[in-house]
């Protein structure tokens, strides 16, 4: 069974929320991410609302908007569930990630600001260093990688796209974190980043394929074992 992670791994995207709604939303995503809420399993309101401390109404527009982003699904008469995941889910999210995550480190290279380079900089000095680190630290620093490569695209709209998109391909990866080895799959971003720091558009673009491909064809894997 795949092991749980603490919720902290996946924070706010821009690492504040701007009203409780925001918060709550935050909140239940990680749940669901982090797998306190695995695959199938009920979402009850008012349990949210007492876990939470945040009211009722901020909880039923987060859950909407989790509804949105197909994390939760509402069954007339029966409920809302957190949404399941199977092959099927992982090869469209692979086709969409595909075509949006190449273009968004292309921008990148072109448009990252002194501080987004800095960022970036900072980001290789990390993996380079190659110490072997635990699962935990490993999920944080690769969504660190993701979501400073779709800010620096300096394009909202695919930002927060691809924000989506990621937290549908990070809780697949939780769920296989007992079979995967995550620090391979990190540490291969090396190769990207420098390639954005060099201004490399069409390279970028090239290496976030294939580690796009890669992880779609590693999880199907994992996911067909199970």
């Amino acid at each position: 069974m795949a092991r749980a992670v603490p919720s902290r791994v996946l924070a706010p995207d821009d690492g504040v929320a701007s009203s409780l709604s925001e918060q709550a939303y935050f909140a239940i995503r990680n749940l669901i991410v982090t797998l306190e809420l695995p695959p199938g399993a009920a979402v009850r309101e008012p349990a949210l609302v007492a876990q939470l401390g945040i009211g009722r109404t901020p909880v039923r527009e987060a859950l909407r908007r989790l509804a949105q982003e197909r994390l939760v699904e509402v069954f007339p008469r029966r409920g809302m569930f957190v949404t399941t995941v199977d092959v099927r889910d992982l090869g469209r999210l692979c086709e969409v990630r595909a075509v949006l995550e190449p273009e968004a480190a292309r921008l990148a290279a072109e448009r990252a600001t002194q501080d987004d380079l800095d960022e970036l900089h900072d980001l290789l000095a990390v993996l380079e260093l190659r110490r072997r680190r635990e699962d935990r630290w490993l999920i944080e620093l690769d969504q660190r990688i993701h979501r400073t490569i779709y800010r620096a695209s300096h394009n909202q709209f695919l930002a927060e796209t691809l924000g989506q998109y990621y937290t549908h391909a990070l809780r697949i990866w939780i769920l296989a974190l007992a079979k995967t080895d995550l620090s391979a799959a990190v540490h291969e971003h090396a190769d990207l980043l420098d390639a954005i720091l060099r201004g490399r558009g069409d390279r970028a673009a090239e290496l976030m394929r294939l580690h796009v491909e890669a992880f779609e064809a590693a999880m199907r894997d994992v996911l067909l074992e199970t």
